[in-house]
């Protein structure tokens, strides 16, 4: 069976079943149908299944005549039935892995889609685990589902993990010129689950185990969380003595080795840094561990929205302004600038907040016209369209993300008062009592 997979595999004869499509599930799609192969996506949202079915994309570096390409002819649809997950040779698992209420791990979407698979598992089934978890997840979690079933991994099907590296925006690498960690159970897992992505990835790095490969994920993301906790303390204690946290970094940087940028910011967004380290900590503790470096670093991130709006408070103050009733505008609400992805993104938190302090706030950002509901907030606002005279009517403008559409020389010009947490004026310390840094 195992050299039956893989010349099926490699003679593009396997028929692609992902499973989340969103902004891993429909990158991967696009490698696969760009290699030659048949994909099926599946997804719970209808919207999304209708989109996809009528050619369209929702994903902004997604386009949608690609879609519409292979859609029209038919090797790629997308259904919300998962029985047909009976007609798939390869399934990959592409579904969100959040944190419950008190930062716990919650696997609700791993577990039940894995107990969908088990009622359609079938001989000659490779399952792919993408999404982010604790190390022994697909081990301890996936496989007594699946083999519940009476059928035998390594034998009957075939059982890995492959953490996703998607980068959003990242204009240097794309999905299949990052190198990707792949794993198995079993040899025979590990052999399948390599030539699967050695048709759609430059370079496959197989590990021993899928817990060696889901702690690789987890390091990825805790070295950023921790490096940038760490230059966003930085930034508080020099912002007090009166210095540039940027302008250090600028500094720093030209040391040829040993060093290593990372930016501060108004805290973490996205859907691995603010997420994954916490998988780890809960982990951790079934061994007696305390990771403290990590939940201190959480804190600190945690901290940065909190931090923003103090210092909005501080910068109004100065210009003899309450917070309360304060007009106030937020430039761009994704997590990073020129991506069409909220998750997690500060600049909601910092909305939250600024709102409970009274203020009326609003927000300009070009890839969302209006906010769509959202799992933790629910805002009933649209942007605003910037103009000399639009930036005139408000107290304060605060950049929280900084996208290249912007037109900062305008900004500057016209705005009253404005709070940069991206450095995005490239502006030393306070200018003319005007921008603040936060």
């Amino acid at each position: 069976m195992v050299n039956e997979l893989k010349d099926k595999i490699i003679s593009r004869q396997a028929y692609i079943g992902i499973i989340g499509l969103g902004y891993v599930g429909l990158p991967l799609t696009r490698e696969f149908l760009n290699a030659g192969f048949s994909v099926l996506g599946f997804d719970i949202d209808p919207v999304k299944v209708e989109k996809i079915n009528r050619g369209e994309s929702y994903i902004k570096h997604i386009q949608s005549g690609f879609i519409a390409s292979y859609v029209k002819t038919n090797k790629f649809s997308a259904t919300n039935d998962f029985t047909r997950l009976r007609e798939i040779d390869v399934i990959i698992i592409c579904v969100p892995t959040p944190l419950g209420e008190h930062k716990e791990p919650d696997l609700t979407f791993v577990l039940n889609t894995t107990k969908t698979i088990a009622a359609n598992l079938r001989k000659g089934h490779v399952v792919v685990l993408e999404s982010t978890t604790y190390p022994g997840t697909t081990e301890e979690e996936l496989l007594p589902i699946l083999e519940s079933t009476g059928l035998q991994v390594g034998k009957d099907f075939f059982l890995g993990f492959s953490p996703e590296r998607e980068d959003p925006g990242n204009k240097k690498f794309s999905t299949r010129t990052i190198p990707k960690i792949v794993s198995g159970v079993t040899e025979h897992c590990l052999d399948i689950i390599k030539t699967l992505y050695d048709q759609i990835i430059i370079r496959t790095v197989p590990v021993s185990s899928p817990r060696v490969a889901e702690a690789v994920k987890l390091l990825e993301n805790i070295y950023r969380a921790v490096n940038i906790a760490l230059v966003n303390e930085l930034k508080t204690v020099f912002d007090r003595m009166g210095i540039d946290i940027w302008e250090v970094i600028e500094g720093a940087k030209t040391k040829p080795f040993g060093y290593h940028p990372f930016y501060p910011g108004p805290g973490l967004g996205g859907h691995c840094i603010p997420i994954d380290p916490f998988y780890l900590t809960w982990k951790a503790k079934e061994y007696d561990i305390s990771t403290r470096f990590i939940e201190l670093a959480g804190e600190i991130n945690a901290y940065m929205p909190y931090y923003v709006v103090e210092k909005t408070i501080k910068a109004l103050n100065a210009h003899k302004k309450s917070i309360k009733g304060a007009k106030i505008l937020l430039l761009g609400l994704s997590y990073k600038p020129d991506i069409d992805d909220l998750r997690e993104s500060p600049a909601l938190k910092i909305m939250e907040l600024l709102m409970r302090e009274g203020a009326d706030v609003d927000y300009s950002d070009p890839y969302f016209p209006e906010l769509p509901p959202l799992r933790k907030y629910k805002f009933d606002k649209k942007s605003v369209n910037i103009t000399p005279k639009t930036l005139k009517n408000y107290d304060c403008i605060v950049i929280t993300t900084n996208h290249s559409t912007f037109d900062y020389d305008m900004i500057l010009e016209h705005a009253k008062l404005i709070v940069d947490t991206r450095n995005a004026l490239k502006l030393k310390g306070i200018v003319n009592g005007k921008v603040y840094k936060a």
